[in-house]
């Protein structure tokens, strides 16, 4: 392994922070309440890409479910 392949990324760290800025400034996250761990934030940006996929479709207070396959126009 190189020092290349274990060299941390900044752009991630500022992509979760900005991420957490959002949500106290939001009002998601109030004063008192403990921040999102590591693994929730990046669960949470993949879940989104998958939705922005259509591979997910999210139901609010319900979850996540796989999305029906999309139809190609014409097919």
């Amino acid at each position: 392994m190189t020092t290349e392949e274990i060299r941390p990324d900044p752009r991630r760290y500022r992509q979760m922070a900005d991420e957490i800025r959002g949500l106290i400034t939001g009002g998601a996250i109030a004063p008192g309440q403990p921040a999102p761990t590591i693994t929730e934030l990046s669960a949470a940006k993949a879940l989104r890409v998958l939705v922005d996929e259509g591979l997910l479709i999210r139901y609010p207070g319900f979850g996540y479910y796989v999305a029906r396959p999309r139809r190609e126009p014409g097919s």
